[in-house]
């Protein structure tokens, strides 16, 4: 007996069980799937939705059941896209948007939209020039996370049928054609020169307003030295008086004779070399003023 001849008898005797073998670990493979972490599987019978299987091990019915689709959960990126828009105030801007997203419900995506990516983009795109066309070019520009605000908003709603979440939606540069540059350029510059020519005004007028003060002041303090000059000459007046009350004339004729004796000694003490001429009735003074202070001794 050889070798051919002992294989076929096994083969024979035991060919029910080994197909049958066979056909239960391929009904295994078939039934048993093992869903990655960052994926889902819609499963499909005889070509209409079964279920959809999240990550770990899931079962199927062998022959009956097949995954259809495998989607990736993973949050995807599209191109960055530049789309023209015009604004409230007529002017062409060129927008650049990015947007971020996942799919959360792969049994709407799969049989509700063919080209998710594509879309998302005309999506964003025509939400992006309805809002630019609301806002003007200074708004747009001041006002860049209010756009990105309402272009999110309005991006999530509307995909929301396609079971995907938008997590992310930017508005990353807003350009202008040249022509536009140059007017805002100069517009710039006038605004400049303007507020230049403010603040020197705004200067001089502080420079005008701290010299009136300062004259203000300085005639104030001339004010103050003549009221007090004349509270002094004032007092002085009131002590002569009270004298000439207490002492009769001889108090008047004393005072008299001694502012003139302090006349002729600052004419006298005049730099260089000068000829004083003294009056008859400076001898008399010295006179007088000698006899009275003699007479008070």
């Amino acid at each position: 007996m050889d070798f051919g001849q002992v294989i076929g008898e096994l083969i024979g005797g035991n060919g029910v069980l080994l197909a049958l073998a066979i056909f239960i670990i391929l009904c295994v493979m078939l039934g048993v799937r093992i869903v990655p972490q960052s994926e889902k599987h819609v499963v499909e019978r005889f070509g209409r939705l079964r279920a959809v299987l999240g990550p770990g091990i899931n079962f199927i019915v062998p022959f009956l059941d097949r995954v259809a689709h495998k989607i990736s959960i993973l949050e995807r990126q599209l191109p960055n896209a530049l789309q023209d828009a015009i604004t409230a105030d007529n002017v062409l801007v060129k927008v650049e948007t990015s947007v971020f997203y996942r799919i959360t419900e792969p049994e709407k995506t799969v049989y509700r939209i063919r080209d998710v990516d594509g879309a998302i983009a005309t999506t964003v795109a025509g939400i992006v020039r309805s809002e630019i066309g609301k806002m003007e070019l200074d708004q747009v520009q001041s006002n860049r996370s209010e756009l990105i605000g309402k272009v999110r908003e309005q991006v999530a709603a509307m995909v929301d049928d396609w079971g995907i979440e938008v997590t992310r939606a930017e508005v990353l540069d807003v350009n202008l054609d040249e022509a536009t540059r140059a007017a805002m350029l100069q517009q710039l510059n006038a605004e400049r020169a303007r507020r230049a020519q403010v603040t020197e005004a705004e200067g001089k007028k502080r420079s005008v307003e701290l010299a009136a003060d300062a004259d203000l002041y300085a005639a104030e303090q001339r004010a103050k030295a003549r009221r007090i000059s004349a509270d002094a000459e004032a007092y002085a007046t009131q002590v002569v008086a009270v004298a000439i009350k207490e002492n009769g004339i001889e108090a008047a004729q004393y005072q008299v004779a001694l502012k003139q004796v302090e006349a002729l000694t600052a004419v006298g003490q005049g730099a260089g070399k000068q000829t004083v001429i003294v009056p008859a009735q400076a001898l008399e003074a010295f006179g007088d003023a000698f006899k009275m202070l003699k007479g008070r001794a």
